[in-house]
């Protein structure tokens, strides 16, 4: 009962016109900053920490949320109209979103984005509510060793990620793991593959890679395809499809567990929770082949994955003073800026904050149905401008993006290097998803990789004998073996076995 009356405390603390028009606006710049390719939530929070700083704290730090919320739910604007995802997070969504796109759907797929990214903002939410205690508790078990097979069975499912050729999304989860090792590295800060290049020390950025793996492989497919580009059809309705929840409640709550989940791993980012739900829905769905080619599944696990993981992410952070990510470690900084320390003490020093941010992120999630109801049918106007002129503009915010993150000339070269590679392999039937996938999770497999050998003095048991890291290894390696032919089939033939067992089990019974 207390925990209630905090709660509707909190509530009424943001029933104000001027805090809810604060958070409208919070929630309208992060969505705008997230339709412009590479310009990330981390960037938008960045830039409204310095514009906030004279702001009451809760109004502040709800401009944050908001814009943080509002940032990751645009990106997959450019992601649906333009095969372009707006943030890291929104790269699952390209596939589906725009296959759904090019068959006149816009309006439908962003109606399903639009759902997916309120119903699991609002499971988050509760998670972050009620289960922060519990949750936090979990991610204290993680170590070095369970890090390192997490982040190698993230790489292992690029393989199911693209068609029907594991090998190559194998191949571009190497090659991302590779340019991910590219730079100091985390222990020692020893440059490795450098070169002698000294811009190649800090290594390759996320954003700009992403961005010219995505943005320029685009413009310049695009631009090489003499037909030009099907101008969508307006006919359908972007209101959110809420039928569509119903009908694929299991994809929702899974994704949004999966999510959530991520988001408490300090370090594996939104993206990561997207990519795993997307991988997780494809292996369940009884569609698989429509993966890639419009599938509503998949667009809705993708978007309610890397949703969910938002709160999934703020509760490290306050609970532990570990963010769980890039924007989360910058709202974390806004909100010590603001007079509050998250981390163990947070319950002592303010024992009703969690439930402020609570209200804070649900505010978030109303906020961005609102701009998906009323305010995504003029974007898709874009459309319709013709590709000697859109794509021009989009490079020109693909360079612009790429080089706000850092303010570093060398990120452009990096994202014209990446995106002209990227357009090669695209003409070889290559998808860029794992490649995104292997730069993702690099960092974290090898930090995670090197940790764990100091802590073990060079000794590979513990990888395998502790029981979460053993768990782990597990299912990793049975991933891997499920692609190699006599195993993929005994698996088949236990599986048809159990289930002509359960059959006769139930005939006997009938």
């Amino acid at each position: 009962m207390e925990g209630l009356r905090d709660m509707g405390q909190a509530w009424l603390s943001f029933m104000d016109p001027m805090t809810l028009l604060y958070g409208l606006g919070g929630a309208f710049v992060g969505i705008v900053m997230g339709i412009l390719p590479g310009l990330s939530a981390t960037l938008a929070i960045a830039l409204l920490t310095t514009l906030t700083i004279k702001l009451p704290q809760n109004q502040a730090i709800l401009v944050l949320i908001c814009s943080y919320v509002g940032a990751l739910y645009g990106g997959s604007r450019t992601a649906i109209l333009l095969n372009i995802p707006g943030t890291a997070a929104n790269a699952a969504s390209c596939a589906d979103g725009y296959a759904l796109a090019q068959q006149g759907k816009a309006g439908y797929a962003i109606g399903i984005a639009t759902s997916g990214a309120f119903v699991s903002t609002l499971l988050g939410v509760l998670c972050l509510a009620l289960f922060t205690p519990l949750l936090a508790e979990v991610a204290l078990q993680f170590g070095a060793f369970e890090f390192f097979w997490l982040a190698l069975f993230g790489v292992t499912m690029s393989g199911s990620i693209v068609g029907k050729d594991p090998l190559k999304g194998w191949l571009m989860g190497l090659l991302g793991l590779a340019i991910a090792q590219v730079g100091q590295e985390g222990l020692y800060a020893y440059d490795r593959f450098t070169f002698g290049w000294d811009e190649l020390a800090g290594g390759i950025s996320l954003i700009p890679a992403l961005v010219g793996a995505f943005g320029l492989a685009e413009v310049l497919t695009t631009l090489s395809d003499p037909i030009e580009r099907k101008i969508m059809e307006m006919r359908d309705s972007v209101l959110p499809r809420w039928k569509e929840i119903i009908v694929y409640k299991w994809t929702v709550l899974r994704s949004g567990i999966i999510g959530v989940l991520t988001g408490l791993l300090p370090g594996v980012g939104e993206d990561a929770g997207a990519w795993m739900s997307y991988a997780a829905a494809k292996s369940l769905s009884k569609e698989p082949e429509m993966f890639g080619k419009g599938s509503i599944d998949g667009l809705m696990a993708a978007e309610t994955g890397d949703m969910s993981s938002i709160p999934g992410h703020i509760i490290p952070s306050l609970a532990l003073g570990i963010p769980g990510s890039a924007p989360s470690a910058v709202l974390m900084a806004a909100m010590i800026i603001h007079g509050v320390q998250p981390g163990p003490m947070l319950m002592i020093q303010h024992p009703h904050f969690i439930y402020e941010v609570v209200a804070m992120t649900t505010l978030a999630s109303i906020t961005i149905l609102l701009f998906g109801l009323f305010g995504v049918r003029p974007l898709l106007h874009v459309l319709k401008v013709p590709r000697a002129i859109l794509m021009p503009i989009v490079f020109l915010l693909c360079t612009v993006g790429a080089f706000a993150t850092a303010s570093r000339l060398f990120d452009i070269y990096a994202m014209l290097a990446i995106g002209i590679g990227a357009y090669f392999l695209r003409k070889r039937g290559y998808e860029m998803a794992p490649l995104v996938l292997g730069l993702v999770l690099g960092p974290l497999l090898d930090k995670s990789l090197r940790r764990g050998l100091v802590l073990s003095d060079g000794q590979i048991e513990p990888f395998f004998t502790r029981p979460i890291a053993m768990a782990f290894a597990a299912v990793t390696i049975f991933t891997i073996l499920l692609y190699v032919p006599p195993f993929k089939r005994a698996v088949k033939r236990v599986q048809a076995g159990i289930g002509s067992g359960v059959r006769s089990l139930f005939a006997r019974r009938a």
